[in-house]
């Protein structure tokens, strides 16, 4: 069992009709559930995943989003510690700041696997992550 942090873009490529990047996070889910590995992102992902339906004033679609996302997902916060660890990811500076959160919850959180649909930061070194990578390299 592995534990393994979903950046916002797949989870919005599989609350949303994506096609073939759908197909692709939904064959990863099929996975990571065979094997029982656990699924985790942050608090983050969640406010990302839920600016589409607010701004289309859409609650009734935020909700379930966020219903999927809480009960699939263990939602991890940015706290202190986590704060700590971005300044250090951020000594990188082709680390933008809003992937350095997410990394960072995942470093926190001792993630097996960081998963983005950014090739940028696929194979970034991270303390506290054993892998980055993006979908698309991502083992299904």
């Amino acid at each position: 069992m592995s534990r393994v942090f979903w950046d916002s873009n797949l989870f919005i490529y599989l609350l949303e009709d994506f096609g073939p990047l759908t197909e692709l996070v939904v064959n990863l889910r099929k996975s990571m559930l065979r094997r029982q590995d656990e699924l985790v992102t942050s608090t983050i992902t969640l406010g990302e995943v839920l600016v589409h339906p607010i701004r289309n004033n859409r609650p009734d679609i935020a909700s379930i989003y966020e219903q999927e996302i809480r009960l699939g997902a263990l939602l991890l916060p940015f706290d202190i510690e986590a704060a700590r660890i971005f300044a250090s990811i951020r000594r990188d500076k082709t680390i933008k700041a809003h992937d350095a959160i997410q990394l960072a919850c995942a470093a926190q959180a001792r993630c097996d696997l960081f998963i983005t649909n950014d090739e940028r930061l696929s194979g970034k070194i991270v303390p506290g992550i054993q892998f980055v990578t993006s979908l698309q390299r991502a083992p299904l």
